[in-house]
């Protein structure tokens, strides 16, 4: 069943039939007070959830925490293996629609999911348009009872070609055949600040493309005419094919990237590494300012 490749709304969502929708909860929150709280998206999900939706977190799930990072960011990918693995256990079908949700508007981590999924071929995922937030604003179901879903077997492989490493991207951006956005916050990307990563600065040629201007005031994504818009206005003559997206680990780089795709505009790929991998090697260029 394909009801949607990118985007869903609560109420359409809600009235899937159970059995051929795969709800999963991503919720992860970096900025808690006194410091980064790892634990709360599986507390948040033990309190409340969608109902049948399954856990997935950004660091245990979503990412390669434990085999160290040697250039490979803050957040480096999963392997195809791990990944394949937690789609056995969520018992993923390939008839099934997945629903991905987070609390922040698909930014940590729902769209890393939704582009993992795309990176494995599997396109019947969509992203819960305005999250967690949207869910409770229609007054939907939730509650906190642990699904027993019949587990599968999952073979997943990645396509390398929807990423790039550091040498193409450096040598594609110098040359103009690529053109970089980064999705980090403008002061981010000037070099203003950097509260989690060594170096501030940005990837020279890159061109800066917050994240957050893919959202309404409600947490809900803009219309796909208005992304179209503001998307082409940013990358110019060059085809979505050529664009390459980046943030601070890889994270919500992903969400331009679905921003993109839901607009229309398809095939632009990702430095998985992001500015923390960049950084990492201390011969590669930094630049600060507007760009």
């Amino acid at each position: 069943m394909l009801i949607s490749r990118t985007l869903i709304d609560a109420a359409t969502a809600a009235h899937l039939p159970a059995h051929d929708v795969l709800f999963v909860d991503a919720r992860f929150d970096l900025n808690q007070p006194g410091g980064r709280d790892p634990g709360k998206g599986d507390q948040d999900y033990a309190l409340s959830h969608v109902p049948g939706a399954v856990r997935a977190d950004l660091d245990r799930d979503l990412a390669d925490m434990a085999t160290p990072s040697q250039g490979r960011g803050r957040h480096p990918l999963p392997s195809a293996a791990s990944f394949s693995a937690w789609l056995s256990r969520a018992g993923w079908r390939p008839d099934v629609q997945v629903v991905v949700y987070d609390a922040a508007g698909g930014s940590l981590a729902a769209a890393r999911f939704w582009w993992l999924a795309r990176l494995a071929g599997i396109d019947n995922v969509a992203v819960l348009d305005g999250g967690w937030p949207a869910w409770l604003a229609e007054r939907l179901p939730t509650d906190n009872v642990l699904p027993l879903r019949e587990p599968t077997t999952v073979h997943a492989v990645f396509d390398e070609a929807g990423t790039v490493n550091a040498e193409e991207l450096a040598e594609g951006v110098a040359s103009g055949r690529l053109l970089l956005l980064d999705a980090r916050a403008a002061p981010r990307y000037r070099g203003e600040v950097e509260p989690l990563d060594p170096v501030a600065g940005h990837v020279p040629g890159a061109r800066n493309r917050p994240f957050s201007e893919n959202l309404d005031a409600d947490g809900r994504f803009r219309s796909p005419e208005e992304l179209a818009r503001a998307f082409k206005a940013t990358i110019a003559a060059h085809p979505a094919e050529d664009v390459v997206h980046m943030c601070g680990s890889g994270v919500t780089a992903c969400h331009n990237l679905l921003a993109m795709e839901y607009a229309g505009l398809c095939g632009s790929r990702l430095y998985a590494p992001s500015w923390s991998g960049w950084v990492s090697d201390p011969s590669r260029a930094v630049a600060t300012g507007e760009g």
